[in-house]
């Protein structure tokens, strides 16, 4: 019997899409949701991006992106996508060859605004690229960059503005018969990015990419898009997801991961569940917490692991997680496995021992919960 048979009030009916490739990794239809960045470093810094590509692909990243701004930068690229571990979506503004390199290059998409790259022809050159190299594309609407009579029709930017202006560029790739492609209509305002991406979910089918654009920094950031993504993607509304933040790209994969983790859309890692600590705990929890989460970042299966301070919740947070220890008094607590009482032990030997249980117990659950 599924979770969500026993717990109805979990279903998250996905919007439906239909199904496109970016290289190796279906986007849309009933594909599991995949998790984006974007590189940082200079393109043509070959040695630096794709070890920044290979540090986001260990942590889960799904797909990455790369600016390809100049023509050396295109050179750089078929050597980056030869050693990336993962599809590579090649982020095209205003000169269509850098798109057509790209596709020549073997990048899996292009991010692309047809109304931007200049006469019909050219957009007919970089469709006829992509097709001739297996090569989708992703419309990127974005507030702050908003066609000047869009502008000049609704004022300054808003949700209609941001769906019109993704229809209009919808319009000139399925004119020329091309409907290998994903949307995004993104803001910064989280009100303005979810009105927006709700009205584009009801006017088509192609698979949306979802992310609050320049969101800010690490803390700021990831509470700006858990709410917008969160509630996006509630109401079933989103293919893939980019967490935008001023951070290093692997803590956009982990909050991507988070949120999805969250609504039970992904599984990947070990979920902490875990007090705010208080005079009652039994030991420093929001140390212990911080140790590990750290020590248990290499461990994939799915699994749940609760940190509870002291007896007051601790007990029954323990009863619903693989490992948990719950914090007592006289130095020690309570081990838990498989949501039993197993045996106590003392808080200056609860970091490697939970290490260890938990390690022990992803290899026992490897088998019958795939990572997703």
């Amino acid at each position: 019997m599924s979770l969500n048979h026993i717990r109805p009030w979990r279903n998250i009916h996905r919007r439906k899409s239909r199904k496109i490739m970016v290289g190796s990794v279906p986007v849309g239809g009933d594909s599991p949701i995949s998790v984006q960045t974007m590189t940082n470093t200079l393109t043509t810094d070959i040695v630096a991006t794709v070890a920044q590509i290979q540090a986001v692909a260990d942590v889960g990243a799904d797909i990455v992106r790369v600016s390809v701004p100049d023509e050396a930068s295109s050179k750089a690229l078929k050597e980056i996508i030869k050693e990336s571990p993962i599809p590579v979506v090649a982020d095209i503004h205003f000169h269509y060859k850098r798109g057509i390199e790209a596709a020549e290059a073997g990048a899996a998409c292009l991010r692309i605004n047809p109304g931007n790259i200049g006469s019909k022809q050219r957009v007919l050159e970089v469709i006829k690229a992509a097709e001739d190299h297996g090569c989708s594309m992703r419309i990127g609407v974005n507030g702050g960059s908003l066609e000047k009579h869009l502008l000049e029709k609704y004022g300054e930017p808003c949700p209609s503005a941001l769906v019109e202006s993704g229809l209009e560029h919808i319009r000139i790739l399925e004119d020329n018969n091309f409907f290998n492609f994903k949307i995004s209509v993104k803001a910064s305002d989280v009100f303005m990015a979810a009105a927006a991406y709700q009205e584009l979910s009801e006017v088509t089918d192609a698979p949306i990419h979802v992310g609050i654009t320049e969101a800010g920094g690490l803390m700021s950031g990831t509470i700006k898009s858990a709410i917008g993504l969160g509630n996006l993607l509630w109401m079933g509304i989103g293919d893939t997801v980019r967490v935008s933040l001023s951070a290093d790209p692997v803590e956009e994969i982990k909050v991507g991961y988070d949120i999805l983790k969250s609504l039970g859309l992904r599984h990947r890692g070990v979920n902490i569940i875990s007090c705010p600590s208080c005079a009652r705990q039994g030991f420093d929890v929001i140390k212990v917490v911080e140790t590990l989460e750290k020590r248990l970042e290499h461990i994939k299966t799915p699994m749940s692991l609760s940190i509870i301070g002291c007896v007051v919740n601790g007990p029954g947070e323990a009863l619903m997680t693989d490992v948990g220890f719950t914090g007592g008094g006289s130095g020690s607590g309570m081990v838990y496995l498989a949501g039993k009482q197993s045996h106590k032990l003392g808080n200056d030997q609860m970091i490697d021992h939970i290490v260890e249980q938990v390690e022990t117990r992803a290899e026992l659950l490897s088998r019958e919960r795939p990572v997703t």
